[in-house]
């Protein structure tokens, strides 16, 4: 048995043996028709390579990148920062009684236009024209008492002392009496300018105190708009800078200029002031109308591009691709550019381009320079 069993492992060590060297030859038969197949490739690649390039220069038909052009221009740019504004006028007042009482007598309604010193509303003053009425009885009286003492003092009759007691009595009451009649005037409201009574805010028969608003009155011939700038536009905003002003509740625009420019700057908020006076005849513009102002800060000349026309490399350079013909060929050619300011999607440029070039437009993203493109 042990002899039988020897025999057997003999055989399988032999038979392994030769399917090992069976396998080896089969293996390097396949490396070496691998590295034939690779010189093949290698050899049918370059030739493919001087097919293709004959090709492409008998060929007039190849594909080409399509795009569309912009011929840059000289342009005028303009650069606007946004801000809003409130509506004011400067003949908008509450008008108030000096010395106060009862209201005898209301002479105007709501939205009436009245005159400069037109009388609106009047006071109880009956105390003060009955003292007026005991003052003037007793001025008749020193007025003729003093004409009797002066003629009689002309004829040096009498004493220099009843003289002037006389005069100095007649002028105490005449005084008296023009007091009298200032106080009165004061028991009355009259229109400082011409405008239209807003509001009243008191009755016939009410009782108003001094100070006491008892209407509103507007003028809105002459308005302005007032606003805060941050200092940081300090240099480019002066008396004189264009504005549009866009009134968006009543759907109305106006073009005007910085009237004022304040002196002052506030310290709680870094801000200055700017007036800008409007004249409003059909009175569609109202005290505290909400305005958006357009201020134009900087204006400069050159050219201006559209935002997304221009690219940026990797390098943070931005740049265009300019075209340029070369007999039959249209290629493009990158140029790198200096930008100014930037407005509304449009970009000043500084430096790169002159006006009268040839600017791809749209299909530009996957140009490369000296790639060959028709539009």
């Amino acid at each position: 048995m042990k002899k039988i069993f020897s025999l057997l492992i003999l055989l399988l060590v032999i038979a392994s043996c030769q399917k090992e060297q069976k396998t080896n030859s089969n293996l390097s038969k396949l490396i070496s028709n691998k590295s034939k197949l690779m010189k093949q490739i290698d050899s049918l690649n370059k030739e493919l390579k001087i097919v293709e390039l004959a090709i492409s220069k008998l060929d007039t038909t190849k594909s080409k990148q399509r795009i569309t052009i912009l011929t840059t221009k000289d342009t005028v740019f303009n650069h606007y920062i946004s801000l809003q504004g409130i509506v004011a006028s400067d003949q908008n007042i509450t008008l108030n009684p000096e010395m106060g009482g009862t209201i005898t007598a209301i002479l105007v309604k709501e939205g009436q236009r009245v005159s400069a010193g037109q009388t609106l509303v009047k006071f109880d003053d009956q105390n003060l024209r009955d003292r007026v009425n005991e003052i003037q009885t007793q001025l008749n009286l020193a007025t003729t008492t003093f004409e009797r003492q002066e003629r009689l003092w002309n004829q040096k009759i009498g004493s220099e002392m009843q003289y002037l007691q006389a005069k100095a009595q007649k002028e105490g009451l005449e005084k008296n009496l023009k007091s009298i009649y200032t106080q009165i005037n004061k028991m009355r409201i009259t229109a400082p300018f011409s405008g239209i009574v807003d509001e009243i805010f008191f009755k016939k028969g009410e009782l108003t105190g001094p100070q006491t608003p008892v209407l509103r009155l507007i003028n809105l011939n002459k308005m302005y708009v007032e606003m805060e700038i941050p200092e940081t536009y300090l240099k480019s905003i002066k008396k004189g800078t264009p504005v549009i002003l866009d009134f968006s509740a009543i759907g109305k625009k106006v073009n005007a200029n910085i009237s004022e420019v304040s002196n002052f700057i506030n310290p709680d908020n870094r801000s200055f002031k700017v007036r800008i006076n409007l004249n409003n005849p059909d009175g569609a513009l109202k005290p505290n109308l909400l305005a958006n102002i357009d201020i134009n800060d900087f204006r400069g000349k050159g050219v201006v591009l559209p935002k997304q026309i221009i690219q940026m490399n990797q390098a943070g350079d931005k740049f265009v691709y300019v075209i340029q013909k070369d007999a039959n060929v249209t290629k493009v050619s990158k140029r790198i550019l200096e930008l100014g300011q930037e407005y509304n999607n449009e970009v000043l440029i500084l430096s790169g381009l002159k006006p009268d070039e040839i600017l791809v437009n749209e299909g530009g993203k996957f140009l490369k320079d000296g790639d060959e493109v028709q539009y």
